[in-house]
């Protein structure tokens, strides 16, 4: 157990977190404007992913490629929307998870359709390839602290917008009383349009972002929404801010937790018990994490005020 290695997994924890933030705060105001559970959240991460890898690969360049594939993530999440989530809005939650299971289906086999089952890859931006010095001898690739750049700067853009615009000030009424905003002539309609495609490319930008680090594959959106909605759940339903603090919390708790546990384990069982035990508890972690939070707060650790 190392500072060096704790230093590299506490960025790596970071980046994850920050990953997971793009993708939970879309979520979290889909869900607390527009009481709307979206299982199908994850496949818009996949989309992204697919959209980069197509248009990085057809201009020859990941810069253009991202350029051409947020927007085309953010028309995606409309079409979708206008097609099958508008129709589900005042239907019980159950059948809005039946039917988002049903899309989270067709577009898995979708991808495959159009795009074969094998894995693809994304490579590097030449621009960000290699390694940065961050400590005396100790190098961390360039991409990586990349990611972590954009994902702050999206968190402080995304906090303006939130806080001090009036598309921010709609949606954060629509988040405490989307009666009363509606009942004061907003399209409400229209807020729920933009909110689910701006939640949507979101999504679409963490797919564009780690593609060049991990295999772009169908399903690869599924796991990461249990954990989006495991962020939204500590962070509190409808916070953006609750969001952010709660996704690099479990950016740090699983990377790191995973590193040291098996290390921490040792100092009351011998090494080949604590190697297996270290392993089989380091997954659970987060939820073990979650529910310690929601024991003593179970609204979340800034829950919007209704």
């Amino acid at each position: 157990m190392t500072a060096t290695l704790l230093l590299i997994q506490t960025l790596n924890g970071l980046q994850f977190g920050l990953i997971l933030f793009l993708i939970a705060a879309g979520l979290t105001l889909v869900f607390g404007v527009m009481d709307f559970i979206n299982l199908a959240h994850g496949v818009q991460y996949m989309i992204g992913a697919y959209l980069i890898a197509a248009f990085s690969a057809w201009t020859g360049g990941f810069g253009w490629g991202l350029v051409l594939a947020l927007p085309t993530a953010l028309a995606f999440g409309l079409l979708l929307e206008v097609l099958v989530f508008r129709h589900l809005y005042e239907r019980d939650h159950l059948d809005q998870v039946l039917a988002t299971f049903g899309v989270i289906l067709f577009l898995n086999q979708g991808v495959k359709f159009v795009w074969g089952a094998a894995p693809l890859s994304v490579p590097v931006p030449d621009i960000l390839s290699g390694s940065v010095e961050i400590a005396d001898g100790l190098l961390y690739p360039v991409y990586r602290l990349a990611i972590i750049a954009a994902g702050l700067l999206v968190a402080a853009l995304l906090y303006v917008l939130v806080n001090f615009t009036r598309v921010g000030m709609l949606v954060r009424a629509g988040a405490t009383n989307p009666q009363m905003v509606s009942a004061l002539g907003v399209n409400i309609k229209r807020l729920f349009m933009i909110v689910f495609g701006f939640g949507a490319m979101l999504a679409g930008f963490a797919g564009a972002m780690v593609a060049p680090i991990l295999s772009v594959q169908p399903g690869m959106g599924d796991n990461i929404l249990i954990l989006a909605f495991v962020v939204i759940v500590i962070g509190g339903i409808g916070s953006i801010r609750g969001a952010f603090l709660a996704a690099l919390l479990i950016g740090l708790v699983d990377t790191i937790g995973r590193s040291f546990a098996p290390n921490l384990l040792r100092l009351v069982l011998d090494p080949s018990a604590a190697s297996q035990t270290g392993r089989a508890i380091a997954p659970m972690l987060i939820y073990i994490f979650m529910a310690g939070v929601l024991f003593f707060r179970p609204s979340g650790l800034f829950p919007v005020k209704r």
